[in-house]
């Protein structure tokens, strides 16, 4: 694909997968929407019916430009996202993998395909008290759903990796390798801490962290204590409201 076919690809392939084309009326997660407001989508905030996800274009845009950089820098390793509902901006990044021909790099989809961790007695109190299991009925997607979706746009192929169940279980040992791009949404203290944990050593120099729900206290507290305990200092960079992201230092 030439260098402009790639990018009118990739832009269609965002508006697609936000749906700003066909306009889906949101849900109404967030509260008594009149309908679909474009600004809303672009950045995220409403809670599409049909669209692969609710993270709006600023935010798609944002990992676009995450994966094109360390494929035009040769930052080594795969990519991968943490929470991924209907499995939106996965399937962007795949997209972004073909636009460049790129063939030995994977995209991992880490998810339990059932929403979110219960709280338990020994959970941190930010994830007990927002208790946001109770909303699973519209977090959870089924694998089967997910592939579905790679599927309509021609992208479910030996390049896509599924990592299913609980990231305290599936993450200590994922089979990754090296990773370029680290993407987390996973809402809560545990799940965030978890992908940190278990996926930032394996970041290689020059690649990205992005934290979709910055916003969301228990997600920020746990990306601060983490960042704390490994004295991490590489400025966190604002991607719109909710999602900001980091770039891994080259070593000196």
């Amino acid at each position: 694909m030439n260098p402009e076919g790639s990018e009118l690809y990739l832009d269609l392939m965002e508006r697609v997968l936000a749906n700003v084309i066909y306009e889906d009326v949101p849900i109404g997660w967030y509260g008594d929407l009149d309908g679909y407001d474009r600004d809303t989508r672009s950045e995220g905030r409403d809670l599409p019916t049909v669209a692969h996800t609710m993270v709006g274009l600023k935010r798609l845009k944002n990992v676009r430009s995450c994966v094109t950089r360390v494929l035009r820098e040769g930052v080594p390793g795969d990519l991968i996202e943490t929470g991924v509902w209907r499995g939106g901006v996965c399937i962007l990044m795949r997209a972004v993998l073909e636009a460049y021909g790129e063939r030995d790099r994977r995209v991992w989809v880490a998810d339990s395909f059932e929403g979110v961790p219960e709280t338990r007695p020994e959970s941190h109190p930010l994830d007990q008290e927002m208790a946001l299991h109770r909303i699973n009925q519209v977090l959870s997607v089924s694998r089967a759903e997910v592939a579905g979706n790679f599927s309509r746009y021609g992208l479910l192929d030996d390049q896509v990796r599924f990592l299913e169940g609980w990231f305290r279980h599936t993450l200590p040992d994922a089979p990754t390798g090296p990773l370029a791009v680290l993407r987390l949404d996973g809402d809560l203290y545990e799940s965030t801490t978890d992908a940190l944990t278990h996926l930032y050593p394996r970041l290689s120099p020059g690649g990205f962290v992005i934290i979709d729900d910055y916003n969301i206290e228990p997600c920020r507290q746990a990306v601060e204590d983490y960042r704390g305990r490994r004295r991490i200092t590489e400025p966190v960079r604002a991607i719109d409201g909710h999602g900001v992201y980091w770039r891994r230092a080259s070593p000196e």
